[in-house]
């Protein structure tokens, strides 16, 4: 076992810590007057996303012993440690222009198998660019990494709830404090790249297509957004496209009074999004990888293969959709397991570790949050507060397609703990947004969490 974690990352942490606090209060002080509904929440929850980043560097080190991010570490140090011989080696390595089998790099490339992975090694070269200011050490870099990608995730808060001002405390919950997002979006991952990208990616299309301002910066947000997810991983996009699509489609199709024009609006665009989607699909199945739409399905079938063996050598982790033929229209058979397994499981009895048992805790509240507001307010009126409000449907289709993407094609608790977190806080907002469209904001959704 090779410790990434030294002393030296104890020593200098409190001074990295101290440096984002004074930071973060400059912000929030700034930004945020006092009497500002957005000022409690600023530092509790970049707070989180500092204890996340900590948290789980601490257990991948001492109890996994190493893993992906202990890799993107290492990749990091090597593309680093050509700085020593020149700059101009260091600029070809962190930018990926070097051959892989250029003799004057092969030193540095032979060191690194992600080299040839794009998505892979984008979040290497952003480690190694970070590590610049922190002396190569780990905890220092997984905390800025933390509080980089906070920005993101505070862009997204600032959307939703800049458009639905007096539902800013359940908002917080639903975007800032959910547990999977700030442990396992935070660090050296490339989960914590993701979150940072998909909240400035709603930020700035969501202020160019509501508020109509097609500023440089909005322009710029989205853009780099865009590139940073299509390149670590673009199957976001396959959830995130269709949905914004929708969005724009029933958002704008509202203002037409004739509901013929509006219907055959709504049916053209529909058949121009379904056929984007494919091509999407097809142009971009070798970066799709598994999540491509030709690999998808068998994918799913030779994982699931592996059930019998790793519900031995991982007792509590692996999870079974059932039998399905191997092809798209079975996968499809599989929607609803696949969707309720991302978003409801593992169930409590289900959990015989610790981690995953704490990934069931959090399950069960989206479980039983889902079934009070059906029970509460009726399956005919959560139809129709669905059916007319656009954000909550580009909220759950953008949730149900990442849900089905990932849930089909995992089989594993532990894993999809990571893999599911873009969607959690979607799916969250659309809850929200359904319960308070039918009721007081006295009523409180899960009262013990002030929501």
């Amino acid at each position: 076992m090779q410790y990434y974690i030294e002393i030296l990352d104890y020593v200098l942490l409190p001074f990295y810590l101290a440096i984002i606090y004074f930071l973060a209060y400059r912000v929030r002080n700034n930004a945020y007057p006092k009497n500002h509904p957005w000022r409690n929440y600023y530092i509790p929850a970049l707070s989180l996303k500092i204890f996340g980043a900590i948290f789980v560097a601490l257990v991948y080190q001492y109890y996994y012993g190493g893993g992906d991010t202990s890799e993107y570490f290492r990749h990091a140090t090597v593309i680093n440690s050509s700085a020593d011989e020149s700059i101009s080696k260091w600029f070809g390595l962190i930018t990926r222009t070097a051959r892989w089998d250029d003799p004057e790099y092969f030193n540095y490339t032979s060191q690194m198998q992600w080299y040839e992975d794009p998505a892979s090694y984008l979040v290497a070269s952003i480690t190694a660019f970070v590590n610049i200011f922190t002396f190569n050490s780990y905890l220092p870099t997984s905390v800025l990494l933390a509080y980089i990608s906070f920005s993101g995730v505070w862009a997204l808060f600032r959307t939703f709830a800049s458009n639905y001002p007096k539902l800013v405390r359940p908002i917080a919950i639903a975007i800032l404090y959910i547990p999977s997002t700030y442990v396992w979006g935070s660090g050296i991952f490339k989960d914590t790249i993701c979150l940072f990208g998909l909240g400035w990616l709603t930020y700035g299309t969501f202020r160019m297509l509501v508020h109509r301002d097609f500023s440089f910066k909005n322009l710029a947000l989205a853009i780099l957004s865009f590139t940073l997810i299509a390149i670590v991983k673009i199957y976001i996009l396959v959830g995130f496209v269709p949905a914004l699509f929708m969005w724009i489609l029933f958002s704008y199709s509202h203002n037409i009074k004739s509901w013929a024009l509006r219907w055959l609006i709504k049916v053209f665009f529909l058949g121009i999004s379904v056929g984007s989607f494919l091509f999407f699909l097809q142009q971009f199945s070798n970066q799709l990888g598994k999540y491509s739409l030709e690999k998808i399905a068998e994918t799913s079938a030779t994982t699931r293969s592996w059930i019998g063996y790793m519900s031995e050598v991982d007792k509590g982790s692996s999870y079974d959709l059932g039998e399905f033929a191997p092809n798209i229209g079975g996968m499809l058979t599989k929607l609803p397991a696949a969707v309720n397994v991302t978003l409801f499981r593992p169930y409590l009895w289900e959990a015989s570790k610790v981690i995953v048992f704490l990934s069931a805790i959090e399950a069960f509240l989206f479980l039983f949050l889902t079934l009070k507001i059906i029970f509460v307010i009726g399956i005919k009126k959560v139809w129709s507060t669905i059916n007319t409000d656009p954000t909550i449907q580009f909220c759950l289709i953008f949730s149900i397609i990442f849900a089905f993407a990932v849930g089909i094609s995992s089989y594993n608790f532990g894993a999809l703990s990571r893999y599911k977190i873009p969607c959690l806080p979607f799916y969250a907002l659309a809850l929200i947004l359904i319960y308070y469209r039918n009721k007081p904001l006295t009523k409180k959704l899960f009262a013990p969490l002030g929501i």
